[in-house]
């Protein structure tokens, strides 16, 4: 069974409102899957079997699962797609405490100097297209390359920790077989934004950018969960079809066109590449998404042996690579 689940972004699922517990997006990730879990036998489904997958933000939120929940994970497979819980640095309590009050003093409700209960019961009479308006002007921290979102997700130690890289040294997370990997070439999208801000990166700057986003945090979280027995399968996605690629080489967005960008992979899995341009695959595209659907469907009935049995070898950090 597939499940369908919206949840709260930006300021209403990361509000940093104190008082208030953070994080409410990760919540409510939590709440359906517990959900699932109580009501999927209904459907002929199999609670035993739950899979959680995401990309990008999502891949991470996906990682920080294995930690909030180590205890009692409930899911018996994660899938983080171009995200772990490496990717990205989470807001501090007090960067978040002060974006909620930007808001909350743009919006006539107070600041820090007021009673943070008044404060909250105010902004939360607003009307939501107010409150978005002025979280919309809540200016990012300084950054060399694309501005990140200012309502993101908030050390709590409870949901999101602050080190993710000594927790997963220590293997500080849930035991559940892992299916983690990204694109090639994950900057091929992020260089439109790059190009409209007028960044100016070369294509070596860009190509530091993915490796330190995506490539490197992936190798290292499916390192550690090798280290410590969890099955464990990565991938490297390398399509570049016609009917997806978003530029060719050009001058200002580098000389190898978009390549296998960021979220490219996501129409492999969904088989919606067709849908982008309306332009039809070819052949090989087809054998490619045909394949890659079998695969996340082969960890989805046995995360433990599934992908093995399908032909996809477990990953190992100091083996050679191969190609399923």
């Amino acid at each position: 069974m597939l499940t369908n689940v919206s949840y709260r972004l930006g300021i209403f699922g990361f509000a940093g409102a104190p008082g208030v517990e953070a994080n409410a997006a990760l919540r409510d990730h939590r709440a359906a899957v517990e959900w699932v879990r109580d009501n999927v036998a209904a459907f002929g489904g199999d609670p035993t079997r739950v899979i959680i997958f995401g990309q990008s933000a999502g891949g991470a939120s996906v990682d920080y699962w294995s930690f909030a929940w180590k205890a009692d994970p409930i899911v018996s497979g994660l899938i983080p797609m171009s995200g772990t819980s490496l990717s990205f640095l989470p807001n501090t309590k007090e960067y978040s405490r002060m974006l909620w009050y930007n808001v909350s003093q743009t919006i006539g409700c107070g600041g820090p100097n007021d009673d943070p209960t008044q404060v909250l019961s105010c902004v939360r009479s607003m009307n939501t297209s107010v409150i978005l308006a002025a979280a919309a002007k809540v200016p990012p921290l300084p950054t060399q390359a694309t501005a990140q979102a200012t309502f993101h997700p908030t050390i709590d130690n409870v949901t999101v920790f602050a080190d993710y890289e000594q927790l997963s040294a220590t293997g500080a997370f849930a035991r559940i077989p892992l299916l983690a990997g990204n694109a090639d070439h994950e900057d091929g999208w992020y260089r439109l934004a790059g190009y409209a801000a007028r960044l100016n990166f070369t294509d070596a700057q860009w190509t530091l950018f993915s490796e330190r986003a995506f490539t490197c945090p992936t190798s290292y979280s499916t390192k550690y969960r090798v280290q410590f027995g969890v099955p464990t399968w990565r991938y490297r996605y390398h399509g570049d079809w016609d009917n997806l690629r978003l530029y060719n080489g050009t001058a200002g967005l580098g000389y190898q066109g978009s390549g296998a960008y960021h979220g490219s992979d996501l129409n492999m899995v969904f088989g919606t590449a067709e849908d982008v341009s309306g332009l039809e695959n070819i052949p090989a595209e087809d054998a490619t998404s045909k394949y890659i659907m079998g695969a996340w469907a082969a960890f989805a009935r046995d995360s433990k042996q599934g992908l093995s049995k399908y032909g996809w070898p477990a990953y190992n950090p100091n083996g050679k690579a191969q190609i399923p």
